[in-house]
């Protein structure tokens, strides 16, 4: 019994190899048409990308720089004259003086009206700023202009340009 259970068994071995060489030949000649849609598919469903984080630092590729041809002539130096300008455009604000009572210092209250983004709603609110006044030539009451300026103390960053109306 033995012989044949070896047989057997080699009988089914042998033909299953047979078996599948069939399908896969069958198989293989009938889809061409959608052969192009296949391969496309596939390599997405078999492998996902691999992620760069993964691969070891000998192994990813260099990043190339564009080189460019040296010039054969070196540009002469040209120094452009410094614009005669300020700086920079500074801020002015114009507002009503609150207090007076410091030394060379104002409290300046600027009313600020602006619409707001979304609904539109005119939104008004004010700001007080310290600026300095060095004749103290301001009073309460007084419409002022100032102007932005380097920090004077831990408050003043502003400073007294001219007194536009006086109080009444």
């Amino acid at each position: 019994m033995s012989e044949t259970e070896n047989e057997n068994v080699e009988e089914t071995t042998t033909e299953e190899p047979v078996a599948e060489v069939e399908e896969t030949e069958v198989e293989a000649p009938a889809p061409e048409a959608p052969a192009a849609a296949e391969p496309a598919a596939a390599p997405a469903q078999s492998e996902p990308k691999k992620k760069r984080k993964r691969i070891p630092r000998r192994l990813r590729p260099p990043k190339t720089r564009r080189r460019t041809a040296p010039s054969t002539e070196r540009k002469p130096i040209v120094r452009q004259p410094k614009p005669e300008h300020e700086r920079g455009r500074r801020q002015e604000r114009r507002g009503v003086v609150v207090s007076s009572a410091m030394d060379k210092t104002i409290v300046v209250k600027v009313d600020v009206i602006t619409s707001h983004q979304r609904y539109k709603k005119v939104i008004r609110r004010s700001v007080k700023f310290h600026a300095h006044d060095e004749q103290n030539a301001a009073n309460v009451g007084d419409v002022v202009r100032i102007v932005e300026t380097r920090p004077l103390s831990k408050t003043k960053r502003w400073r007294l340009a001219e007194v536009v109306e006086a109080a009444k």
